[in-house]
């Protein structure tokens, strides 16, 4: 077969869309943050796990809903000809973890960190590869357990060195007792779910045009209902006064009144997330930013296809997009060392290191390029003894 001269061939080294390498210094900056993170969740009795980039898609799943299943890659295991999955959320997997692994009837801590693949960026500005890190709290139905969560992402959020930190809070339940209440079929419910999510107003007023009035009313109030504590009062006196409605604002207050020291707002139209959220909801913003750097909530039940339907409550930052916050990394200067074998010079090395200073070794050849090595001392040989001088 002859190739067109005129055919365009991709250059070896192009990534695909939205998919990026991360260079120095935020490399580093992301495993720094990486691994604070971690001991914060572990000082909190967080116990770290590590499930697979890629596992049966009937697991992976789980009970997500379409969304989640749109997002995810798949392919077919040569060893067993089923179709598997690569994860594009990491909470069904911890879900499976304690439901079928771990077996512990108690509330059960667990925190995760790692790369998700999604098959299509969430918008513009995102990547199809987030960095996904988190924690999930299983075993216990309360709202004790939604607070320690949500305490613990506000918690997160200081240890990013974040400013202008707000949290906003949200209630799938609310939403779902409405469409219950309204009796709208499956299909209607979906579509609705969908266009609060995407604060589409025309999409929504269309959706809803066959229900009662008062239905019709609820749904198009939940647009308008947010910002501070008010919106609990707003929406007690706006929307049907039915039990799921109800158990709802009451829980959302509960759990903003049990946070102290942080910006805590309300929007009963933020339905985020891929479906297996049941209960409270929360988004963590950064300054102007209209992107979440974190994202959480209740899903009870998810357990139910690993054998166990139990209480859930979590949160995850994408660690990608929190650099993309963060200020410029600081870069480290090191210190130049000369390729030698003298024993003074690899012990005053081995010192430094330990103290935790960078040492670079120069290499034969290599003197013209000491502007891009990254150090800004040099050590050199004063008598017997190795010194530390500015590198000119």
């Amino acid at each position: 077969m002859t190739r067109s001269v005129n055919a365009y061939t991709a250059p070896v080294w192009l990534l695909p869309e939205y998919v990026e390498d991360v260079l120095p210094p935020y490399a580093a900056a992301l495993e720094g943050l990486r691994a604070r993170l971690l001991a914060l969740l572990n000082s909190h009795g967080y116990d770290y796990v590590q499930p697979p980039l890629i596992e049966f898609l009937d697991s992976l799943l789980s009970d997500a809903g379409n969304a989640l299943d749109l997002k995810t890659f798949k392919v077919i295991d040569s060893l067993s000809c089923r179709q598997m999955g690569v994860r594009a959320d990491i909470t069904p997997q911890i879900a499976r973890i304690d439901a079928h692994l771990l077996n512990n009837n108690g509330a059960v801590r667990l925190c995760y960190a790692g790369s998700v693949l999604h098959t299509r960026p969430d918008g513009m500005a995102n990547r199809r590869e987030p960095y996904q890190l988190g924690a999930e709290l299983f075993g216990h139905a309360g709202i004790e357990a939604d607070r320690e969560i949500l305490s613990l992402l506000l918690a997160a959020m200081q240890v990013c060195e974040f400013t202008q930190t707000r949290v906003s809070l949200g209630h799938v339940g609310l939403f779902r007792a409405l469409a219950r209440a309204a009796g709208v079929d499956a299909e209607t419910e979906a579509a609705l779910f969908v266009a609060l999510r995407h604060k589409d107003v025309p999409e929504l007023t269309a959706r809803v045009v066959g229900l009662e009035l008062k239905w019709r009313s609820a749904f198009l109030a939940l647009t308008g209902l947010y910002g501070g504590v008010e919106v609990i009062d707003l929406a007690r006196a706006q929307l049907p006064v039915i039990e799921g409605v109800t158990q709802a604002l009451d829980e959302l207050a509960l759990l903003a009144k049990g946070v102290s020291g942080a910006d805590i707002g309300f929007d009963l139209a933020d339905l985020r997330g891929y479906g297996y959220h049941n209960g409270v909801v929360f988004a963590g913003y950064v300054g102007g930013q209209a992107q979440a750097v974190a994202l959480g909530g209740r899903y009870d039940g998810a357990g139910a296809r690993f054998g166990r339907a139990r209480p859930a409550t979590g949160f995850s930052l994408d660690l990608r997009r929190v650099l993309d916050v963060m200020a410029e990394p600081p870069v480290t200067p090191g210190v130049l060392a000369p390729y030698e074998q003298d024993v003074g010079l690899l012990a005053e090395m081995a010192r430094l290191r330990a103290a935790g200073e960078r040492v670079v070794v120069e290499l034969p050849g290599q003197e013209a390029w000491r502007a891009s090595c990254g150090c800004d001392r040099i050590l050199i040989q004063v008598g017997s003894a190795w010194q530390i001088q500015a590198l000119i």
